[in-house]
């Protein structure tokens, strides 16, 4: 029996952490399930394409590609820089939208007006870009074997090892220096944070841009393994929602582990089980936790 799955459970498990801990910040300090994140991935992808494609008009040549890689150094700019332009759509949809509703408590219409954001944007990129996916390169790539029978393609690897290395800095931020402590100070009762002096507007605005980041590098990422589509945000909102459940609201640990846990069982049911049960997996996982543990693994009570 093959064990191919368990790569591909890897790289998407990747992927599905690094868009769940943008969920899992967003939520635990602002109380609030925001569902255009999936937008701000599809974001991602297509600012780096239209970036990368300015870059490459001024040098007037193609860039080419890094080493093994399909990419060139040129797409890495332009995901640095498509990290910021996310960034900064979540904090203009938030000072738009989304802070004018949580400043006068209405939480549930903010979950409404989520929904109607993530259409809008999802129409606008249909609009601009076209329902026609969009690849970043044509060039194919052959899997090598990386031991134990396994194969894996040069993109994989390194993609999986970015993916990681953000979630591993974000993990520092969090944890080791002030920012981090006030956003977990704020995370836990905002009230007392603001009476401490920490400024509570501030760390919001931080939250967003580095959830919006976060999603962004989650979407070059996706579109550099796949294609890239208007929907491919939201096809991919179940599977972070339930990552972000598994591993527990705040937990940036929690959410790594969901996301690997979920990529895992996702690819083990495309393996065993077929194509068809990919999306069941994702679903089946979020019902499971919040008939058996809402809390999640590192979630505590609230």
């Amino acid at each position: 029996m093959s064990l191919q799955f368990v790569v591909d459970g890897a790289v998407a498990g990747a992927v599905t952490g690094l868009g769940a801990v943008g969920v899992t910040l967003t939520y635990s300090i602002l109380r609030f399930a925001n569902f255009a994140h999936g937008e701000f991935i599809a974001a991602g992808a297509y600012a780096t394409l239209a970036i990368g494609g300015a870059i490459g008009v001024g040098l007037g040549a193609a860039s080419p590609p890094l080493g093994p890689f399909s990419f060139s150094a040129v797409t890495l700019v332009a995901a640095v820089l498509a990290m910021g332009v996310t960034g900064a759509l979540a904090l203009a949809l938030d000072a738009v939208l989304f802070r004018r509703l949580r400043d006068r408590g209405e939480a549930v219409v903010a979950i409404m007006a989520s929904f109607g954001a993530s259409m809008a944007l999802r129409s606008l990129f249909e609009a601009v870009f076209t329902s026609r996916p969009a690849y970043f390169t044509r060039m194919l790539q052959i899997a090598r074997p990386i031991g134990f029978g396994l194969k894996a393609t040069p993109n994989q690897l390194a993609l999986f090892g970015l993916a990681l290395l953000l979630m591993v800095l974000l993990h520092g931020l969090m944890t080791r220096t002030a920012t981090g402590r006030a956003m977990r100070a704020v995370s836990e009762n905002p009230g007392l944070a603001r009476v401490a002096g920490l400024d509570v507007g501030r760390t919001i605005r931080l939250t967003w841009l580095l959830g919006g980041a976060l999603a962004g590098a989650a979407g070059t990422v996706v579109g550099l393994l796949v294609q890239i589509r208007p929907g491919m945000g939201f096809d991919l909102l179940l599977p972070l929602f339930a990552a972000a459940i598994l591993g527990g609201i705040g937990s940036v640990p929690g959410a790594v582990l969901g996301g690997f846990t979920v990529g895992f069982a996702e690819a083990a049911a495309v393996a065993f089980a077929g194509a068809q049960w990919r999306g069941a997996v994702a679903f089946a996982v979020l019902i499971g936790v919040l008939l058996l543990r809402p809390t999640g693994l590192f979630g505590r009570p609230a």
